[in-house]
This record gives C-alpha cells, structure tokens and sequence, in this order.
C-alpha cells in the first residue's frame, strides 16, 4: 500500500457509469502515449431489463496517466462541496494537493507535485468521452454522450498566488451533480491504493452500496475493461494479477475473503464473484472537513479567520473569486502602493458595491486575464508542437507485456517487504532492467 505525504481531507466523487471501467490503459507507459485512443466497455440494463453492453472511446491526444483519475475524482469532489456551485472551481494549487493529500504545510511550493499537477491538469483538459450507454440520472435512462472532463485558467507566473479556475464541462458536470448521478468514496483509502485495487475499489463501492455480492463477472471483461490490463495478456497471468487486487482489499475489509470460489471455470472460461467485507461500509463512510479554498487567498490579502467567515456568509462565491483575484493581481503587479490603504480595504470597498450592482472589474484586470490566456495558449502548442513520435520497439507487444508482469511482481514483493513506495519502484526497476539485459544478449 502506497504511502503518500499527508491525509486526505475530502471525500472523493466519481460517477456511476465512469467507475464502470479504466479512463486508460493500467501501464502509464503505453497511457501516457500522444494520440491515444483507449477503448473500453461496460455492462447495463435498459429499461425493459434486457442485458446491453455500452461502447466507450477515451481520446486523449496528450496521453492519460492512470494518478490523472486521483485528480478527477478530487477536485470533483472539491467543487461540488461548495454547495453554491456553478460548476467552477476556484483554488490555488495548493489548496487543491493539500485537501487532496498530495502535500502538506512541509512541502515546498513550487515544487515537482505543482509540475505534475498542471502536467495532469493538461492532459485531462484535451481529454473527450465517447459512449453510447451513460447513465443520465435526472431522466433515468442510458444516452448518447461526448464531452470533456475539464478546461482551466491559471496565471502566466508561475510564483503567483491568484487562484486557479477549474471549469467543468457543462455536460459531464450536470450528469455528475444530481443525486444519482454521482458516487462518495472515502478518498483517503483510495488514495492509498495501488491503480488495480483503486479502480477495484470504485467499482464495488457503486455495487455494494446497494447488495452483498457481485453478478459474477468474466475475468476478461475485469481486467481489461475495469481494471485496464492489456487483453493480449496470457490468462493465466490476467488472474495472477486480478487475486493481487482482490487479495489488497480483502486484506483491509472491503472484501470478504473467499480463498476458494472466487473465480470459477466453465467452458474454458474464468469468471468471478466477489462478496462484500464486513467492514466495507466503515471504511466508506468518511466525512472529513473541506476547508473553503478562499481561505488562503483571503489571508494573503491581510484577512484574519474571523473576517473570512463574515465575508463568505456575506457575499456570493462568485463575486468573491472575481474580485480577489483583482485583488491579488494588483498587489502582484502594482503592489503597496496602488491600494490608498491597503489590499484588504480595497476588497471590502469594491464587494461592497459590486454585490449592489455599482462596480464592474476594471479593464486592466481583464487585460492581464487575456494575456495570460493568450501565453497559456502558445505554450500549450508549442509543447505540443516539442512532441516526437517514439521509436518503434524492437521487442513484440508480448514480450514486453511480460517484461512489465516480471516488474510488477517485483515491486509488489518489495512493497510487502516492508519498503517505501519510492524505494520500492526503484529496486523493482534495477531487477526489471537485469532481466531485459539478460534477455537482448541471449
């Protein structure tokens, strides 16, 4: 079980037919591929109870890496904590990583989880969903659906502390917000989890929540479609690597363990039935605080904890974001002596006749916004632009398969063992490449 830096303070959300399958292959060195197109499936019911299946495409022209799903499902949970909610999120990176357990108020800002987030934020941003089966919860039926995850807007600087706008796709997000629509998880267990067990773990939460066990399930359908295993992979090693899983969260109380009849041969084929844990609704049922992302820029501006509290109850969130992010820009660009008393003033002042309809943002600030986009922008191309397309490899698709199976098996050996995550994936990597030395020079 991976060991992360700090403790999550929020629950996740995900939605119902999303945790039905992987948003992209489980080897982040074939996810992460430009241009990838990752093809997927789900089982359903329509509503004359006849069994369908539902076609999915993910196109992810940046790639997709399998920790991106950590920041989907947080920062979703996140924005719709607000219960104001117009489905955007204002927030610094790091509210966002702290309230995600990604740092703490050790970690230096700036760092490489602020790399890694906005990497992320890029690739999920140029991500579109394809399928033909999603569950619409408000007209309780399947549809036809394409849509984004995301767009953002952050400050060109990258030392500026101006919040960061998360807008959601106004499909995607109104398939999520209703009740029905949307699935609370204990976010800090996944987040502990190892990808295969996380991806597990959502799909039974979405079962168990309503019975005790599984419909039994082909194995194949499991580890390629719900899990993201490569289906070229030999069935023995699909159900190698599927009990890895199991076995992580029967060992925690999620499942029940049932050494003997999990899985089930017939006609040549595998399948399995999994069986809920007592303890499966204790460790579900997680409440933490979320604290309002506007606190930290309100302190910035000169606010103690007790004035933040009267201007959240006082003013709508959006007239809030707007202007202290005018605030901010100024004491950024022009600094102390722009303000005729002081940033905290000059808030209070123009809240108070914004919220009356008697001040629009001034036309500097909107300058700023659209240079910032325009930088944003070019950059974007022009790192898309950097890209290369990769060698071909000189080893067949299986044999690197097998390569990743000695690799996985070895860093969970060492996992066990007692040793960090980091430490672990180096000493995993060291025998991994050993071995395919050793194989080139047979």
């Amino acid at each position: 079980m991976a060991r992360r830096s700090a403790v999550a303070k929020t629950n996740g959300v995900g939605q119902l037919s999303l945790v039905e399958h992987a948003l992209c292959p489980l080897d982040a060195r074939l996810s992460l591929r430009p241009n990838q197109v990752f093809k997927s499936g789900y089982f359903y019911s329509d509503q004359r109870r006849r069994r369908k299946r539902a076609s999915v495409e993910v196109y992810c022209p940046l790639g997709l890496s399998p920790q991106d799903e950590l920041n989907l499902w947080g920062m979703l949970a996140l924005t719709l904590a607000n219960k104001q909610t117009d489905g955007n999120l204002f927030a610094t990176r790091y509210y966002i990583l702290s309230q995600l357990g990604i740092i703490d108020s050790k970690s230096r800002r700036g760092g490489r989880q602020y790399g890694e987030f906005e990497a992320s934020l890029e690739r999920l941003s140029m991500v579109t969903y394809r399928s033909d089966g999603f569950y619409d919860a408000i007209r309780a039926e399947h549809r036809k659906v394409s849509f984004g995850f995301l767009s953002f807007s952050a400050p060109e600087d990258d030392r500026s502390d101006r919040p960061w706008r998360i807008a959601w796709d106004p499909v995607f997000f109104d398939l999520v917000k209703p009740i029905g629509g949307a699935l609370r998880f204990n976010f800090e267990l996944y987040s502990q989890l190892d990808i295969a067990s996380r991806r597990l773990f959502l799909f039974l939460s979405k079962i168990f929540s309503r019975r005790t066990t599984t419909p039994r399930l082909k194995l194949e359908h499991l580890a390629t479609d719900i899990l993201g295993y490569l289906p070229s992979a030999a069935p023995r090693n699909i159900r190698i690597k599927v009990s890895r899983s199991i076995r992580r969260l029967e060992d925690i109380g999620i499942l029940a363990r049932n050494d003997d009849h999990n899985f089930e041969k017939l006609n040549g084929v595998y399948s399995v039935k999994l069986h809920r844990g007592r303890d499966y609704f204790k460790l579900s049922d997680s409440q933490p605080t979320v604290v309002s992302p506007l606190f930290e820029p309100l302190q910035k501006i000169g606010f103690d904890n007790r004035a933040i509290r009267g201007l959240l109850a006082k003013f709508p969130v959006r007239l809030l974001n707007e202007w202290i992010d005018i605030t901010l820009a100024a004491m950024e660009r022009f600094g102390k002596s722009f303000f005729r008393k002081n940033p905290a003033a000059y808030l209070v002042d123009n809240l108070n006749y914004a919220s009356q309809g008697k001040r629009l943002p001034p036309d500097w600030w909107h300058d700023i916004r659209r240079a910032e986009e325009k930088a944003r922008a070019k950059a974007a191309r022009e790192k898309r632009m950097e890209r290369k397309p990769e060698k071909s490899k000189s080893l067949p698709e299986q044999a690197i398969a097998s390569f990743e199976d000695i690799q996985e098996t070895i860093f969970d050996h060492f996992l066990s063992g007692g040793q960090s995550e980091k430490i672990a994936k180096a000493n995993s990597k060291r025998f991994h490449d050993a071995v395919r030395k050793k194989k080139r020079t047979q």
